[in-house]
């Protein structure tokens, strides 16, 4: 079948619909137990008497084996099927959700939570590399949307699951509304996504659905530059993970900071080097995935800086619980799937190029007026400046994610995607890290605990949350009103932050992504004179 013939019976079948509601419903997962086991730490402390240490690394375990696992996972992906091995991440993800649910320690619930950090590390790369497999090139956007507004998604509906199952069933529920989705998701994959053949095939380029999905032939695996990202993510994600606890300074934190940059310096003098690297770092040299990614990075700090502030301020200042607090997230939300609708449309007309910058100017906007929030302010204020960052966040971050895809090679898109995703990962990690700092800064340049019992004051500064039980205890509206007022500023200066950095984005958009006309040197192609390298028309050389 020619590659015009296939396209065209892709573009009649109603299945490729169903694929990626398989994909999808893959990667929602994956964001709702991101956030839902942050309702229910406090009473996972409480009934399995875990300490502070314990309970970090309940999150921590999770993040640094996702982080750790989703460089190689591509590439594995790309060797022995993108298919099979996203299914059995699916799979191990089900499995260990159900650990969770039966642990009776707080070791065992860290072990469940490891294991399911791998399995997500295989979901989101290879779920993303599959798309351009199953979608043509002017449906690809509208498939990047779908799928990157269920990730999205997941962020903030991950408490309203987690606030009605806890209100309704015990802490393991959390854990374990996850396996039955799981078996969902891996039952309509074993029947909707195309089947991998053998790793002796030639890779089929954009086959249709019903066509296979094949691999390269196997090379050698880098073992050693293997060990040395995953040393060097470890070291990085460890380190970053003991900054809220243990401050910039600490000797731990430089230990491992500087452990992460030694390693990793090595991992990328080693891929440059190796015939058969872990990820091919020469897609940096490709114009669309170098800025692409880049602008990817901005816009998922700015938005991963929001989502870690606004639900502790619709909590600790305006009253919300977990449940009401992830509906009133929605209109983010909202503004995504709204931007995502839009894109399609948009950028053939204005191009990527143009969208990008206008989106993360949006976002810089709505991240800049809610830096003006007072503590008197009200919700309404909120969702409108929560709607904006979300239109920006929809029309920035689909069109970037679309034009890194275009730039990667059909045999390796596996191999790219876990390269754009363990970026995006470990800058939302050092992000929330030094957005985490700012925001206590800010918190204790305001709050006034004067006068207040030694430990109520220690309780106080730990947190909002712990400032109001205090305030309660002892009939203190004076510490309330201070406590509030001073969360708001350090709020707004991580809103002031992520509006910052939308903006320098916006700028480097305009100015560095590839035009309606370019030169793409890409590692398959060479160079050669394109057309318009939109994300939803990806450069055909006309050389």
């Amino acid at each position: 079948m020619s590659e015009r013939t296939a396209l065209s019976a892709l573009s009649t079948s109603p299945r490729r619909w169903l694929a990626l509601a398989a994909l999808t419903l893959s990667v929602l997962i994956v964001g709702l137990d991101g956030t839902v086991i942050n309702v229910a730490l406090p009473t996972m402390a409480g009934e399995l008497h875990a300490d502070s240490a314990q309970l970090q690394w309940i999150g921590g375990g999770y993040l640094l084996a996702l982080s750790v696992a989703m460089l190689p996972v591509g590439l594995l992906g790309d060797r022995y099927g993108h298919k099979r091995l996203l299914l059995s991440g699916i799979t191990l993800f089900g499995l260990a959700s159900l650990g969770g649910a039966l642990a009776t320690t707080p070791a065992q619930v860290i072990a469940a939570r490891a294991v399911l950090g791998l399995g997500a590390a295989a979901i989101m790369p290879l779920s993303m590399a599959i798309l351009p497999r199953v979608f043509a090139k002017e449906e690809l956007p509208r498939a990047i949307a779908v799928w990157t507004a269920a990730t999205a998604l997941g962020m903030p509906v991950g408490p309203v699951v987690g606030g009605w199952l806890l209100d309704h069933f015990w802490w393991g529920s959390v854990f374990l509304f996850n396996a039955p989705v799981a078996a969902l998701a891996v039952a309509a994959g074993l029947w909707l996504l195309p089947r991998d053949k053998s790793k002796s095939t030639k890779t089929t380029i954009e086959a249709p659905v019903d066509a296979p999905i094949t691999a390269p032939v196997a090379a050698p695996f880098d073992i050693l530059g293997a060990a040395l990202g995953g040393l060097g993510i470890t070291a990085l994600v460890y380190g970053t993970i003991l900054i809220p606890r243990d401050g910039w300074s600490a000797p731990t934190v430089l230990a491992s900071l500087t452990a992460a940059a030694a390693l990793l310096t090595a991992f990328v003098a080693r891929e440059h080097r190796t015939p058969h690297p872990i990820v091919d770092l020469r897609l940096f040299a490709d114009r669309r995935f170098l800025w692409g990614t880049l602008i990817a990075v901005f816009v998922n700090f700015a938005v991963m800086g929001i989502l870690f502030v606004v639900p502790q301020y619709l909590q600790g200042v305006l009253g919300a619980d977990a449940f009401g607090t992830g509906l009133r997230v929605l209109p983010l939300i909202g503004g995504l799937m709204a931007a995502a609708a839009a894109s399609e449309a948009v950028v053939p007309r204005l191009g990527a190029r143009t969208v990008i910058a206008l989106g993360l100017a949006l976002l810089a906007a709505g991240s800049l007026l809610g830096a003006t929030t007072a503590p008197a302010d009200g919700y309404g204020f909120a969702a409108l400046w929560l709607g904006l960052t979300g239109l920006g966040f929809g029309l920035a971050v689909v069109p970037a994610t679309s034009l890194v895809m275009t730039a990667l090679p059909s045999e390796n898109t596996g191999s790219g995607t876990s390269l754009l995703e363990t970026v995006q990962q470990l800058g939302s990690v050092l992000g929330v890290a030094g957005l985490g700092s700012l925001l206590g800064y800010g918190y204790l340049a305001r709050l006034h605990t004067d006068g207040l019992p030694a430990q109520a004051a220690d309780t106080a500064r730990d947190s909002v949350s712990g400032a109001d039980a205090v305030a309660a205890r002892l009939h203190d509206a004076a510490l309330t009103a201070s406590a509030h007022g001073a969360f708001v500023h350090g709020m707004n200066l991580v809103l002031l932050a992520c509006g910052a950095i939308a903006l320098l984005g916006a700028v480097l958009a305009a100015v560095f992504l590839p035009g309606r006309t370019t030169c793409s040197r890409t590692v398959a192609r060479g160079c050669s004179r394109t057309v318009a390298p939109t994300a939803s028309e990806p450069a055909e050389s006309v050389a």
